[in-house]
């Protein structure tokens, strides 16, 4: 049965992630009075600004990531961020990465180191999967587009780190040589990368 009051679905909401941004509640129809009266009683946390969590919450082990998700909504994860929310490499990125739509305005967040690069194009808009982190949705790049990212951001994340993901994934049959010709076309890094792949086949 589902809560039957504003306050009970928050403490649901609350209870299946680590993390909640005021304008998800508000979308969810709980009313902000609902939100302060929790908060001023200790059974809800602000964590950020526009942030909140549950009292007995535990931070997740991508808790920024999350937190950057819920405020900046567009936001796509990319590049380290991304190979680290699909196992691959074995270093966590201290900052959060994100792409946005070129043009967009850089945001500002109180909760976490980011790293801002702007895409247009396919190469925005391509590729994008939701996945949960701890009961969180969030929005990251596929593989195959993140490794291709690395190629085309190289200057940003090393050749070396590109280099490291695709032998990785390919190793670990994460990828399938087709998602990586498609998503180096959409970067338009196929000239750059097809040595790199035509080796993982010799």
């Amino acid at each position: 049965m589902p809560p039957r009051t504003p306050a009970a679905k928050l403490l649901r909401l609350a209870a299946k992630q680590p993390a909640l941004s005021a304008r998800e509640l508000t979308v969810a129809g709980i009313p902000p009075r609902t939100l302060a009266s929790l908060t001023e009683s200790g059974r809800i946390r602000r964590i950020g600004r526009g942030l909140y969590a549950g009292a007995e919450a535990t931070p997740s082990a991508h808790q920024s990531a999350i937190e950057v998700s819920k405020l900046v909504p567009r936001a796509v994860l990319c590049l380290l961020s991304a190979l680290e929310i699909h196992g691959i490499g074995v270093q966590a990125p201290f900052e959060v990465w994100i792409a946005l739509p070129a043009g967009t305005h850089a945001p500002k967040s109180a909760t976490a180191a980011l790293r801002v690069t702007r895409l247009s194009g396919a190469a925005f808009s391509e590729g994008i999967e939701t996945v949960l982190l701890d009961g969180a949705p969030v929005r990251v790049y596929c593989l195959a587009k993140t490794i291709t990212d690395c190629f085309k951001l190289r200057s940003k994340v090393g050749l070396d780190v590109a280099l490291e993901a695709l032998r990785e994934a390919w190793a670990e049959r994460k990828v399938t040589m087709d998602d990586l010709h498609r998503y180096a076309e959409v970067n338009r890094m196929t000239q750059v990368m097809r040595p790199y792949l035509e080796a993982l086949t010799a």
